[in-house]
C-alpha cells in the first residue's frame, strides 16, 4: 500500500511513553505505533457512527421492510 510520510508534534511527555513502548518491543518504531494509534482511532471513529445512524432505525419498520422483502422471493420458490 502505497504510504505517505507526514510531520506531527507531540509534547515532550507523550514522547517518552512512546519512546518506552518502543524500548520494550511493543511496537518496531514510533512510526509504527503512531500508524496503528492512528488505525485503531479512525476504526473507533467510523464504528460509532454506524452505531449512531443504527440507532436511528426503527426496528419494527425495518422488520416489516425485510419480511416484505422475503415474501417476493419465497413465492418464487417451490413448496417442499
Amino acid at each position: 500500500m502505497p504510504t505517505t510520510k507526514i510531520a506531527i508534534t507531540l509534547d515532550d511527555q507523550t514522547v517518552a511513553r512512546l519512546d518506552r513502548l518502543v524500548k520494550d518491543r511493543v511496537f518496531p518504531s514510533r512510526s509504527r505505533a503512531i500508524q496503528e494509534a492512528v488505525e485503531e482511532k479512525l476504526q473507533r471513529l467510523e464504528h460509532g457512527r454506524l452505531s449512531r445512524e443504527c440507532a436511528k432505525l426503527d426496528p419494527e419498520f425495518e422488520k416489516n421492510m425485510a419480511e416484505q422483502g422475503m415474501s417476493g422471493v419465497l413465492e418464487q420458490w417451490p413448496e417442499y
